[in-house]
């Protein structure tokens, strides 16, 4: 504030200059916000090795059990047990992909299809006291992403509308297309200039307390019950989005409309898109006497990997770390048809151990395993000449799957993209 003088020396006014610091403010709470996740992120990362470690052996020992138990009342609690257990595996999962996002496969998606697909199974589960409808507008752009990633965000995003409107009400999918220019992008952390898909979700519930608004993206806030919430479905959501090249946005007042809006990067002048068929579940195949050696620091993985394969058909050897499966490599190199190898052990690591065989055998078939993909995921054992990569937990259809892939392929594998199995 400057005082403005007259020529006898008086105050006659004063001049000052006001600053708008609103968007200053907005991005420091962007960045804030992105500090928080990144340190949980950091926490859940290291715990989720362990927890797949745990769950790893539970799942394959019940689909064992169920190869010699055939009571009813038997097979009913094992399914109780491998439920709560998939349940375990898919909360892990959940926390990875906010945590550190997932690596997924992303092919040229239209979003029509995709909301449509939510909309029924909107319209077929939830309260008939929920009417939801959508807007599609037609000649939309495409986008690069993952269908099941993006069913997710779509998904976590309508059972939040549904459980903000307990007494029923509109429940609003929406796609659309903007393009951002400099200023606009500016506005909103990672995002850039250009052409976007929009994929909105809206309610009439009660609305988002302003209070609140700031901390709804946080993994582990919730403002539900004990019991009815994890808190991470919109950390997941907004990890999703990131790791997507994109962004989120969300308008709310109490007793108002709340929107949810996720903006997707879209591919210019794009006409047409190939979804492709699901996958038929295939019979377990059996081994034939192959001899795998199994790398895990886990006792409870190595015995119930080995028990199932046994059980299966296989022939197996089984090392605690990389050292000792290079000594059993070592001596019968001549008779190990696969290597399954864990990606995080101690004295020597997955990538040492498979670095060392493959300096025995050039030619040695090595199926790699992680609890934590990020750590050691397909793209990563890929430049190591793998190709195919087993996420934890995994189950007994998956490895004997996978192995007989890798047994029946022929010498020239190494030059085809690497694949993941998944449970």
């Amino acid at each position: 504030m400057t005082g403005m003088l007259d020529d006898d020396g008086e105050i006659t006014g004063y001049l000052g200059i006001v600053t708008d610091i609103t968007e200053k403010k907005k991005l420091e709470q962007q960045f804030l916000r992105a500090q928080r996740i990144e340190s949980v992120g950091t926490l859940a990362g290291g715990i989720a090795h362990d927890l797949n470690n745990v769950l790893t052996p539970i799942i394959m020992s019940i689909e064992l059990l169920r190869l010699t138990h055939t009571n009813d009342r038997t097979l009913s609690i094992l399914g109780s047990i491998e439920c709560s257990a998939k349940r375990g595996a898919d909360l892990v999962r959940q926390i990875l992909t906010f945590a550190r996002g997932v690596e997924g496969q992303r092919t040229e998606l239209r979003a029509g299809p995709l909301i449509k697909e939510i909309q029924h199974f909107v319209q077929d589960t939830f309260p008939k006291n929920i009417y939801c409808v959508s807007n599609l507008p037609e000649d939309l752009p495409s986008f690069l992403g993952d269908a099941t990633q993006l069913h997710q965000i779509l998904l976590n995003l309508c059972v939040n509308a549904r459980d903000a409107m307990p007494d029923g009400g509109s429940l609003t999918i929406t796609a659309g297309c903007v393009v951002l220019d400099e200023s606009t992008a500016a506005g909103q952390m990672d995002a850039k200039p250009g052409p976007y898909v929009t994929l909105s979700v809206s309610d009439t519930g009660a609305g988002i307390p302003s209070e609140v608004l700031d901390k709804i993206f946080d993994p582990f806030f919730t403002t539900k019950e004990v019991g009815k919430g994890t808190g991470l479905g919109l950390s997941t959501v907004l990890s999703i989005a990131k790791s997507h090249g994109g962004f989120i946005t969300v308008t709310s007042e109490k007793n108002e409309e709340t929107i949810f809006t996720i903006f997707l990067p879209a591919v210019p002048n794009t006409s047409s898109c190939n979804k492709q068929a699901p996958a038929e579940e295939q019979p377990m195949p059996l081994g034939k006497g192959e001899l795998i050696l199994i790398v895990d620091d886990e006792e409870a993985i190595r015995t119930t990997t080995r028990q199932t394969l046994e059980a299966l058909d296989y022939r197996t050897l089984v090392a605690a770390n990389g050292a000792e499966a290079v000594a059993l490599y070592t001596q019968h190199s001549a008779e190990i048809a696969v290597v399954l190898t864990d990606m995080m052990m101690p004295v020597m690591d997955g990538p040492a151990t498979i670095q060392m065989l493959q300096r025995i055998n050039p030619d040695v078939k090595i199926i790699a395993a992680s609890g934590v993909a990020h750590l050691g995921g397909p793209a990563k054992v890929a430049e190591m000449g793998v190709r195919h990569f087993l996420p934890k937990p995994y189950t007994a259809q998956t490895v004997m799957t996978t192995l007989r892939l890798v047994i029946n392929e022929s010498d020239t594998w190494r030059e085809n993209p690497v694949k993941s199995m998944t449970l």
